[in-house]
């Protein structure tokens, strides 16, 4: 088909240098799937390159901590994935003798690994002919054919693969595959996307109709829920601090934080000291509280804002569970947590 052709000669003129399109290597390949999933590759670049360097082979990761995982995919989000990845390598090495599935049924078995990503890694490793559905191909395939099928709905996730499974050159999988999606997220770009060089445009649905801004059409998500979180930093004479694990699951899971005081609303100075003056870690010891940040900081996640604010607690000693200040380096911390400590002068 025309449209296929039309992308595979794009790309073949067109693609990004990245260091995992010179590989077919499936540990490489997973491992650069697992960290672009809802990550740009700008962003996600660097977090490869570091783990490349620290873990060249599926058994080194394995073999690490977790909290030294963790700590190496901090600042990256959606640390799930993190777990998971650590898990699979697990899984494999120890398991599967250090071989990934080498089908898309099986790959779908890892814990971490979807549709897209078994796809993607059982055409580029293994030339099956599967065809890979992330937001860039969503994004083309609607344009272009004019399908208004929501993207995030039941309908539409089998109505696009289908399509795209029907589309993808039998006798190239890997490079359809990389092609569209490359084409999706340089080409075909979410907003103004520059149509008149388009190889794609005499064809587009969406560019002879006037309708780029419209499409993809995506069901609009629950509003996101405020919370308001306010953290306690202690610091003691001989410079300790206490952080926390989060051992539930949720956000952050097995992360570490600053003592966490959750309200319902923002808190005033005074009300706050007053409720925290019977906090655990505070009964009957004599203390000094100063609000770091006037302003709340306000931390957007997919399902949540956080409204946060920093309390500095000055007190004579703490715990046997406090570490130096200088250990806090040490520890994975969440990207808002890691920039307070940045700027914070302990």
């Amino acid at each position: 088909m025309i449209f296929s052709k039309t992308l595979i000669y794009w790309y073949s003129n067109s693609k990004r240098i990245l260091p995992w399109r010179q590989t077919k290597d499936s540990y490489y390949i997973w491992l650069s799937e697992i960290i672009l999933q809802q990550t740009q590759v700008k962003q996600g670049l660097p977090y490869y390159e570091a783990f490349v360097a620290t873990y060249p082979t599926v058994f080194d990761l394995a073999k690490a901590n977790e909290r030294d995982v963790l700590k190496l995919w901090q600042g990256l989000g959606y640390y799930s994935r993190a777990r998971n990845l650590h898990t699979t390598a697990k899984h494999i090495a120890y398991e599967l003798n250090g071989k990934f599935p080498n089908s898309y049924n099986e790959l779908l078995k890892l814990k971490g690994v979807g549709d897209y990503t078994a796809s993607a890694i059982a055409s580029i490793c293994f030339n099956e002919v599967t065809a890979v559905v992330d937001g860039n191909v969503y994004r083309v395939l609607s344009r272009f054919f004019g399908i208004d099928t929501p993207i995030n709905s039941s309908k539409g996730s089998k109505e696009f693969k289908q399509l795209a499974q029907e589309l993808i050159d039998k006798k190239n999988p890997a490079e359809f595959n990389q092609a569209i999606m490359e084409f999706g997220a340089m080409q075909c770009k979410p907003k103004q996307p520059d149509c008149n060089i388009c190889p794609l445009n005499k064809g587009c649905i969406a560019f002879n109709t006037n309708r780029i801004a419209e499409l993809p059409v995506k069901i609009k998500s629950v509003k996101a829920k405020k919370k308001h979180f306010n953290f306690l930093v202690f610091i003691s004479k001989d410079e300790k601090t206490i952080l926390e694990k989060r051992e539930n699951k949720g956000i952050w899971q097995n992360l570490y934080q600053f003592p966490l005081v959750e309200t319902s609303r923002e808190q005033t100075y005074n009300a706050f000291k007053k409720r925290v003056t019977s906090h655990h870690l505070l009964k009957d010891t004599p203390f000094e509280l100063t609000l770091y940040n006037k302003d709340a900081i306000i931390h957007k996640l997919s399902h949540q804002h956080l409204y946060t604010k920093f309390w500095i607690v000055n007190t004579d000693a703490l715990s046997a569970n406090s570490i130096s200040v200088d250990k806090i380096q040490d520890f994975p911390v969440p990207i808002l947590i890691g920039n307070f400590i940045e700027n914070f002068n302990f």
